[in-house]
């Protein structure tokens, strides 16, 4: 199950995808990792997917990386006593504590945490921001606002705010009790919705405690002016195009895009590009040629990884998006510009020895036309240091640590392998080549470069590079 591809798949699950047979096609198909949305899932139901997933794993003999994704809080008007109004552009209206139902010059706001954070000036925007009101007074428990966009607004629809940070936990008691039932489950990566703040993150980790990688949904106006904080706090990024969408200007997005990519590429946290990359295939069994594009500038970005929502949650091919992804990326990284771009977006390395070792390492395998590279990790650190690299060539990482296998198939170029760690130098290097043979990476007679750190076992220890010959016996001994 060699990928010709480094960017990775990550695929959403759900009523169109969510059987052991359609995880399977799928993950043939090109999926490298599975999204479980707790939106939409119950407990029960996201450890019977768990399950299902694992069952796919040991058959195929792959590691497959499980990410759920927590809700985030959901803020909502109340209800109309008529169940909908026509807000008229110029109008007043008025939000505020009163849960009476509302009318068209009122609504209740049942936020008492908004309603204190808004001053004037500030935008609200209802029901994806199809509707936008200005706030022109604000006493704390209750704003005045203009329509500026108006439109027919109904029961419950969802509230926006691009320009108040709201002082609210990330976290609502749903998402703690998701967190909670995925931990034991043995998933791989958690993402957290509503990102405003470093200390959002934080908030999260100190309840995962290591048994998870934290990703940071980004998301919202007020993560952006704290973007390189939230980054350094997160193990891994997602862009969400579609609330940035909301709560930003459309022609800012793609900025933000590859502004989050590639602070998220400096800090060498990986990084995946989210929301709406193949919508049309929902409903079509082919994408139209401005989302080949938009997959396409993903990958010539760097993305680590690129991501399926409703396409292959809830959509009518989820298989052939899935495919149709992987193709668009292999075409992608066969062509010469992709590495150029690549090449010439490469940071320097942080001041350790284990990044000197990972850049140096880059370096050698391209002036000596190494077959590929090898990591010994345990923590998956190593992979991590080198594919932030973006080598050219392939990179295999060996871990004795199924959950840092798991973790690693989020990573760009990254193919790990679940092993017995090394018990010596010999067995390192011997080991390194069968497993590069028998995959497929390199041929008897080809070099490959082999990095790791002693004593063994170490984690963040890589303090060794070294080059070895794959002979014949590694081949046979695959």
């Amino acid at each position: 199950m060699r990928r010709q591809r480094k960017v990775k798949i990550l695929a959403t699950l759900g009523p169109a995808s969510a059987s052991r047979e359609m995880i399977a096609k799928l993950f043939r198909a090109g999926a490298d990792l599975f999204r479980i949305n707790m939106s939409h899932t119950s407990h029960d139901r996201m450890r019977e997917m768990v399950g299902l997933i694992r069952d796919v794993e040991k058959e195929f003999g792959r590691p497959i990386g499980i990410l759920v994704d927590l809700q985030g809080p959901k803020l909502r008007i109340g209800e109309f006593a008529e169940g909908a109004v026509q807000l008229v552009n110029g109008a007043s209206f008025v939000l505020d504590s009163d849960p009476t139902p509302g009318t068209v010059e009122r609504v209740y706001l049942p936020h008492p945490e908004i309603l204190s954070a808004l001053r004037p000036g500030h935008t609200l925007l209802l029901d994806d921001g199809k509707v936008r009101l200005k706030t022109t007074e604000a006493t704390g428990n209750r704003a005045v606002t203009q329509v500026i966009v108006g439109g027919k607004m109904s029961n419950r629809k969802g509230v926006s705010l691009p320009d108040t940070e709201i002082p609210v936990s990330a976290m609502t008691p749903k998402d703690h009790a998701d967190l909670e039932a995925a931990l034991p489950a043995n998933i791989d990566i958690i993402a957290l919705s509503f990102v405003q703040r470093p200390e959002d993150v934080h908030e999260v980790r100190d309840i995962v405690r290591g048994r998870a990688l934290v990703m940071s949904k980004i998301e919202k106006p007020q993560a952006i002016q704290r973007l390189d904080e939230i980054i350094a706090a997160s193990d891994a990024l997602m862009v969400a195009r579609g609330d940035l969408g909301v709560e930003l200007p459309l022609e800012m997005v793609p900025g933000l895009q590859k502004r989050i990519v590639r602070g998220a590429r400096r800090l060498g946290r990986p990084v995946v590009v989210a929301t709406q990359m193949l919508e049309s295939m929902i409903a079509s069994p082919v994408p139209t040629r401005a989302e080949v594009s938009d997959v396409a500038t993903a990958v010539y970005e760097g993305a680590d990884a690129v991501m399926l929502s409703a396409e292959s949650a809830s959509g009518e091919f989820p298989i052939e998006a899935v495919s149709t992804m992987n193709r668009i990326a292999e075409e992608v990284e066969r062509d010469p510009l992709h590495r150029t771009i690549i090449n010439a977006q490469r940071n320097e390395p942080e001041q350790t020895g284990a990044d000197a070792i990972a850049a140096a390492a880059r370096t050698v395998s391209e002036t000596l036309d190494i077959a590929a590279l090898i990591a010994w990790t345990a923590s998956g650190s190593t992979g991590l240091r080198i594919a932030r690299e973006r080598a050219e060539k392939p990179l295999l990482a060996l871990t004795p640590n199924v959950s840092t296998a798991r973790r690693l198939a989020l990573v760009w170029g990254v193919h790990a392998v679940l092993t017995d760690d090394a018990r010596d130098e010999q067995d390192m290097v011997h080991r390194a080549c069968r497993h590069a043979s028998r995959d497929g990476f390199a041929q008897p007679g080809q070099r490959v470069l082999i990095m790791a750190g002693i004593p063994f076992g170490t984690p963040g220890a890589t303090n060794m590079v070294r080059i070895a010959v794959v002979e014949g016996e590694d081949a046979e001994g695959a």
